[in-house]
């Protein structure tokens, strides 16, 4: 038997979080059968936040992030506990674990001085490049240099995400565990897979959050639209990693949207509902479907749900206790 919990969000369409549920407005469903609540709680819990930042951003991205770094400080409270990461060719932990405070601060001023890329793919070669214009792919003035291509930039999301929940997985149980990527989306070139890497936030009951700060590369909740650029990655995984965890995406263009972003975000997840059953399927490791429903007597609309609900898809049991 295993015991599983499942932090849920309740946001009715106007965006703003449903208070005053109790475990009778629940259903919870694990592969199509209800399920038996024997927790639930709507008392909110410290944050274990790993904030991870995207190096590989446009730089004019980059620096409106940098920005809104005080903002990110206030958000959390005096009993949360922060780790920064940061990432692009390879990952990196810039802070360890600690409250709000001189280190953390420390480690965000460093952070400010970091430039971005550039708004575009660089431009080594054709009519526009270093050379000059080209005839048969050889200079037209043959005294212009020989251009080499750049070596083309990693975006290591999983990686990163990884190397967070790895962390986070050591953090203690009794804190809500949360990912916050502050990205454009793309992922290329990481040694762990999207599959692997959910498996780790799922068994640790981890979720992520997002924030675009471009507001245009990530697909927002529930839109899982598959880009794929040759030699630049794909732009799906960090909706999916959100999606399947229970988190959320914000598109925010400006400096203003994205401090909203983050006080919404950490809201949010440290405000959910949580609820829990035991499940007595046999723990095979295999993947197990979960649909949260809420009935709530005032919702008369029939065309759309009056609520949306924010939670895991699903979950790995827990291997047997030694």
């Amino acid at each position: 038997m295993n015991q599983v919990l499942i932090p849920v969000t309740v946001k009715d369409e106007s965006g703003h979080l449903v208070n005053g549920l109790g475990p009778k407005d629940f259903s919870v469903l694990e592969n199509g059968k209800k399920q038996t609540l024997n927790f639930f709680t709507s008392d909110p819990f410290a944050l274990s936040t790993a904030v991870i930042f995207d190096l590989g951003m446009k730089d004019v991205d980059l620096q409106k992030v940098n920005h809104t770094f005080p903002a990110l400080e206030g958000a959390f409270s005096q009993f949360d506990e922060i780790s920064l990461y940061t990432y692009s060719n390879a990952v990196s932990q810039l802070s360890g674990w600690g409250a709000v405070g001189r280190r953390l601060s420390a480690a965000l001023d460093d952070l400010r001085n970091v430039r971005g890329q550039n708004n575009g793919p660089p431009v080594s070669s054709g009519p526009l490049g270093p050379q000059g214009p080209m005839i048969n792919n050889r200079p037209v003035d043959p005294a212009a240099p020989i251009v080499y291509a750049p070596v083309q930039e990693a975006h290591v999301l999983n990686d990163a995400v990884l190397r967070a929940a790895m962390d986070l997985a050591q953090r203690d149980r009794t804190r809500r565990k949360i990912i916050f990527v502050i990205s454009d989306g793309r992922e290329y070139r990481s040694n762990a897979s999207y599959r692997d890497v959910l498996r780790i936030l799922l068994a640790n009951n981890i979720l992520v959050y997002a924030i675009d700060p471009g507001g245009s590369a990530l697909p927002g909740y529930h839109t899982l639209s598959k880009l794929h650029v040759p030699r630049f990655g794909y732009s799906d995984i960090l909706p999916k990693y959100v999606n399947a965890t229970g988190g959320e995406v914000f598109n925010e263009l400006t400096r203003t949207g994205i401090e909203d972003a983050y006080n919404q975000a950490l809201g949010d997840a440290r405000n959910q509902y949580t609820m829990g059953y035991v499940t007595h399927a046999a723990a095979t490791g295999s993947y197990r479907d979960i649909e949260i429903l809420v009935g709530r007597p005032s919702c008369k609309s029939s065309i759309r749900p009056c609520v949306n609900v924010f939670a895991k898809a699903g979950y790995y049991p827990a291997p047997p206790a030694r």
